[in-house]
């Protein structure tokens, strides 16, 4: 048996750097999809909110949203309940701060009852602090009053 020498062939040097196009490709993909779908989480639930030159932000250090449709569908946040939910849930939020703020949104079409229903369910639950939302008018333009 002949033990002789095997030519190799000079393979190339391995490369140490990173590519980085497809990583920056990737990068901007997602940078366009963020920037196309986040005005759209803002706020699904839409509602004609009554308009008022007295309208504020409030500073409120802990509240919780609640909002009623024209539908008499109960919100709190953006998640969508029945009033036997709705109640439960105001309930546990009062029972963890009964000074938490109620900011209530209900659109401008809704029945007197229907709102007062939901602060009645408010109240029972133990949250006496409500704030009714409303929206400003537009720049130069006076709140006008709606007919009944």
């Amino acid at each position: 048996m002949a033990f002789g020498r095997l030519e190799r062939t000079h393979q190339p040097a391995p490369m140490s750097e990173i590519n980085m196009t497809p990583l920056i490709d990737v990068m901007l993909v997602l940078l366009v999809i963020f920037m196309i779908t986040a005005p759209l989480m803002t706020s699904s639930l839409k509602l004609d909110l009554p308009k008022t030159d007295a309208a504020q932000p409030s500073d409120a250090p802990q509240f919780i949203s609640v909002a009623i449709t024209p539908t008499g569908q109960f919100y709190i946040g953006e998640e969508a309940l029945n009033a036997v939910e709705f109640a439960a849930r105001v309930v546990v939020v009062a029972r963890k701060n009964p000074q938490t703020e109620v900011q209530l949104r209900a659109d401008k079409t809704v029945p007197y009852g229907r709102v007062a229903e939901l602060i009645g369910m408010v109240q029972k639950a133990g949250l006496s602090r409500i704030g009714f939302v409303a929206e400003a008018p537009a720049a130069g333009a006076p709140a006008t009053p709606t007919k009944p």
